[in-house]
């Protein structure tokens, strides 16, 4: 369904008159013709974002990065020891994977915290994140499955159409005319996307930003993976076990998983 839908977003919207070029390092550069380049003239655009001082932070101080590691990549702290990103077309698409997971994480994590926390103050019942498959919903799993997989689907075909032909989907369905100056692979930005414009302006607080959010995101897949493993060992939700261990904590810690009851 995605590979469709891809391929319909990206034959159904028109290219730009210049097409980006994307550098070695997943900077995206965009030559625009002077018709695009009058579009919203004297206003802020998304941004691109510009490369890091050579003095940036690294993982381990004192290391050295990779060359292709030059601080043009948001939350790039020098960290490759295998080299996976020494490919330039490997490197752009691990960029975007991890962009898109640690989305997803974020969004897990919430929706794992928020319920367990009202479900603390009595606004919810029985709820437990691992069981929430055993739920009764308002309409039965089959139907529940498949208006996920269209729309997860039409989101996911447009996605990848982007970064297949930067731009392409970049036009807004309520205001056709109006595109986007500067295409940016995962960020679209635009009415949907940015409504509060805070990726429009220069590029270094633009940078700040996506730099938040993909530490946010690491620390958020981080910590679903500790969520999964506190309901296998503890079969409790993380605020519960973390009541717990403010009340107890020298026996409700990590360390009381693996000793016998």
């Amino acid at each position: 369904m995605a590979l469709a839908i891809a391929a319909t977003a990206f034959s159904s919207f028109p290219n730009r008159e210049t097409l980006p070029r994307i550098s070695l390092q997943g900077k995206i550069v965009t030559r625009l013709s002077k018709t695009s380049g009058g579009l919203n003239a004297g206003k802020g655009v998304s941004s691109v974002c510009e490369p890091l001082p050579p003095d940036r932070p690294l993982w381990f101080p004192g290391s050295s990065p990779p060359e292709w590691l030059d601080g043009s990549l948001p939350g790039d702290f020098g960290f490759d020891p295998l080299g996976l990103g020494s490919d330039p077309e490997l490197l752009k698409w691990f960029a975007q994977a991890e962009l898109m997971h640690a989305r997803w994480a974020m969004l897990a994590v919430s929706g794992i915290l928020i319920p367990e926390w009202l479900e603390s103050l009595g606004l919810m019942k029985n709820f437990s994140w691992y069981d929430a498959g055993a739920q009764e919903y308002f309409a039965d799993p089959i139907t529940l499955f498949v208006v996920q997989l269209a729309l997860m689907g039409w989101v996911e075909g447009r996605r990848w159409a982007d970064m297949l032909n930067p731009g392409c989907v970049d036009i807004e369905p309520t205001l056709p005319h109006k595109k986007k100056p500067k295409p940016d692979v995962g960020y679209p930005g635009g009415l949907w996307f940015d409504f509060m414009m805070w990726g429009r302006g220069s590029p270094e607080p633009v940078m700040v930003l996506r730099t938040k959010e993909i530490k946010n995101g690491r620390l958020a897949m981080l910590a679903f993976v500790g969520f999964c493993f506190q309901a296998v060992y503890t079969g409790q939700g993380p605020i519960e076990n973390l009541m717990a261990h403010i009340a107890d904590p020298g026996h409700c810690n990590i360390f009381s998983a693996f000793t016998t009851q």
